[in-house]
């Protein structure tokens, strides 16, 4: 197993799509939390408290999700448009285990780019804004929480590119499941439509992040929905990737 490990690890790092959506990444999380916090500072009656400048910090972590799920894509994907899966699965032919290897070594990546990009993001937001109260173990669990959900996003991505394939397919899927669609369920009408968008993928990670509740999930019960949503993904993705011809 180190072997495959090793291996996809220098597959995802000789790449220039991985270097590039990493830099992305922490660009928008450190480029959305200058921009607000400097507006809020500027704009603002007076000064913000931490869970206010702390939210306002990981704004960008709304759209970073894009660029990591995106990534997440391109790390099955791309060997599917380049042909290059026959050769990675004549050098193990055990699919399951050559999808286990990308997905440790795509999971350690994401969080770790996920880790840097929210610490930036948070110290250069708080350096700007200097709230009130300041609190290490909030500014922690921010940090924490964020990095999970930015990983959990890239996750998904390299679920529905396993499931689907087609990279421009499947990082249009991972748009509509993270940005669209969580949205639209919010109109759903009655209690039937608020359980569902309680429940709907983003909707109920990104819990998590701003450490709040909905009506149905707290943080840590909605993130592990999320990872329920990823989980399915994943699996489906994998038993497809068995039965299906290179």
């Amino acid at each position: 197993m180190m072997n495959v490990i090793r291996s996809e690890w220098t597959k995802i790092r000789s790449v220039r799509s991985t270097m590039w959506s990493l830099v992305v990444t922490v660009l928008l999380m450190i480029g959305f939390s200058a921009l607000i916090n400097g507006s809020a500072r500027v704009n603002g009656d007076g000064p913000l408290t931490l869970d206010q400048a702390l939210n306002i910090s990981v704004a960008g972590g709304l759209v970073a999700t894009i660029s990591l799920a995106a990534l997440g894509v391109l790390v099955i994907s791309s060997e599917y448009r380049t042909g290059g899966i026959r050769t990675s699965l004549m050098a193990v032919p055990n699919r399951y285990k050559l999808l286990a290897g990308k997905l440790i070594v795509f999971t350690a990546t994401a969080l770790v780019a996920g880790a840097v990009s929210t610490a930036a993001a948070i110290a250069i937001g708080l350096s700007i804004t200097q709230p009130t109260g300041f609190d290490l173990a909030e500014v922690v669990r921010a940090g924490v929480g964020n990095t999970l959900y930015l990983t959990a996003c890239g996750l998904f991505g390299f679920g529905l590119g396993t499931l689907i394939r087609h990279t421009p397919g499947a990082i249009v899927s991972a748009i509509a499941l993270i940005m669209v669609l969580p949205q639209l369920t919010t109109m759903l009408p009655g209690e039937w439509g608020r359980t569902v968008s309680d429940y709907f993928t983003t909707n109920a990670g990104s819990l998590i992040v701003a450490n709040r509740s909905n009506d149905s999930l707290g943080p840590w019960s909605g993130f592990g929905v999320y990872l329920a949503w990823i989980a399915v993904s994943v699996l489906a993705g994998a038993v497809l990737m068995r039965r299906r011809d290179a």
